[in-house]
């Protein structure tokens, strides 16, 4: 890649619904103009059916990919905050077949989001409902090598609860700084002991109406906790627009933040 300098141990992008692209093919494009490695890419929304489960359109974003020079960073399936997997039975048909498409694009991880509807923080029997969900889907993640990130806004422990009712090598938590510093949990501890463990199968860096390295997580921090846990892999830019601020100059100063700090 044109854009990722061969030494390094991470790969950059950004999440297609941060860069003003969700579920649209203009994300590819889009990171190209910021210098991106490349997009983590939104299975669909309900109003298009989840349109990335459709070859026509896998085609589509692999062809965009080439022209511009980037790749899929990875894959999010955001509309189960509207859509809640604890409760909706459409969404299990979501996830199984998020898998099949994260084999088909390339990437190993598809992130699970619990948020807004679907939060399980102090929601015990949406929490069982969704272990008994994940113990169902595992086995066919595991069976294709794909992980399912969680992300959420519990901590590490309430994170690690599920995961270990689950008893998936194929199940991990998807670490958000921003999200665990909101919620006042030690963010360097956790990653930490997460990572300790292995149990961390990719970031999110993020800030809350600040660019990266302006706000309220200590990225160099975060640095040398990658460095501690040994991480490689995908790291994906999320928020970081300062209010009155536009995306695209900011995603060019958080890409150039980020490589420096990575560097």
């Amino acid at each position: 890649n044109i854009f990722k300098h061969s030494q390094s141990k991470y790969t950059i992008g950004a999440c297609d619904w941060s860069i003003n692209n969700a579920s649209n093919l203009g994300s590819m494009e889009m990171a190209r103009m910021i210098g991106l490695d490349g997009v983590q890419v939104s299975l669909g929304l309900a109003e298009n059916e989840m349109h990335l489960r459709k070859p026509e359109i896998q085609k589509a974003y692999k062809e965009l990919a080439k022209i511009f020079k980037v790749q899929f960073t990875g894959l999010a399936i955001g509309e189960l905050n509207n859509i809640p997997y604890k409760s909706d039975p459409r969404t299990d048909q979501w996830v199984y077949d998020s898998i099949e498409v994260a084999k088909k694009i390339g990437v190993n991880v598809v992130l699970l989001a619990f948020f807004s509807k679907n939060d399980l923080k102090n929601d015990p029997s949406g929490t069982e409902v969704v272990i008994e969900k994940l113990k169902q889907v595992c086995p066919h993640a595991e069976k294709m090598g794909i992980t399912l990130g969680i992300e959420s806004w519990l901590s590490a422990e309430e994170h690690m609860y599920i995961i270990d009712k689950v008893q998936s090598p194929n199940l991990r938590v998807y670490y958000d700084v921003a999200n665990s510093e909101k919620m006042g949990y030690d963010i360097y501890h956790e990653i930490r002991w997460l990572g300790s463990k292995n149990m961390i199968c990719e970031f999110h860096f993020k800030e809350n109406g600040f660019l990266l390295g302006q706000g309220k997580v200590d990225f160099n921090k975060v640095k040398k906790c990658l460095e501690d846990i040994n991480y490689s892999g995908n790291i994906q830019l999320e928020g970081a627009v300062p209010e009155g601020s536009t995306m695209l100059p900011s995603y060019k100063l958080n890409n150039q933040f980020v490589r420096s700090l990575l560097a």
